[in-house]
């Protein structure tokens, strides 16, 4: 129940409003009337199809409504009366409403999609339009550096001059 009081809303009433409503009040000299007193009764059939649709006035209705419903005992309340005090307490409306509407994941694929659909493009067309690749990338060159750092016996202790070495050395291209 105190879950429903703190998902109920509080409308203040606007001063020409209380003003209103103390006028009435002291003109029937403080006589309770049947027919202000008695909210009308919105059906808790269908609580969750409604919800959207109804006044601020009307939520507040069946807000008082649920309250007094809860106030007996659980097992006495009928099913959808239950699924009604559950839906206004803890249903997806107000702070509780999906942060994204329906329709925002097919959204999100296409335009994932198109990224990486220009992502593939613009990296083939730079690629196509770049200069060669240097001669000192090429495997002849890389096994010609080999060649010359065995002449020249770079690294002798751990490196490919030294003895036992089964490395690939310079070469990177298969």
């Amino acid at each position: 129940m105190q879950a429903l009081r703190l998902a109920r809303p509080r409308l203040p009433l606007r001063p020409a409003s209380r003003a209103f409503a103390a006028a009435a009040s002291s003109v029937h000299g403080g006589a309770p009337a049947a027919s202000s007193s008695a909210s009308p009764v919105i059906p808790l059939s269908n609580v969750e199809a409604m919800w959207e649709r109804l006044s601020a006035d009307e939520q507040l209705v069946i807000h008082q409504q649920l309250e007094e419903l809860q106030k007996k005992d659980w097992k006495s309340l009928s099913i959808d009366e239950k699924k009604a005090a559950y839906y206004v307490a803890f249903g997806p409306h107000g702070p509780r409403a999906p942060t994204n509407p329906p329709g925002t994941v097919p959204k999100v694929i296409l335009g994932v999609t198109g990224l990486v659909v220009t992502a593939t493009v613009l990296f083939y067309s730079i690629r196509a339009t770049a200069p060669p690749p240097p001669k000192t990338l090429s495997k002849e060159w890389e096994e010609a550096s080999n060649e010359r750092a065995l002449e020249q016996k770079i690294n002798p202790i751990h490196g490919i001059s030294s003895e036992g070495y089964s490395g690939p050395g310079f070469v990177t291209h298969k």
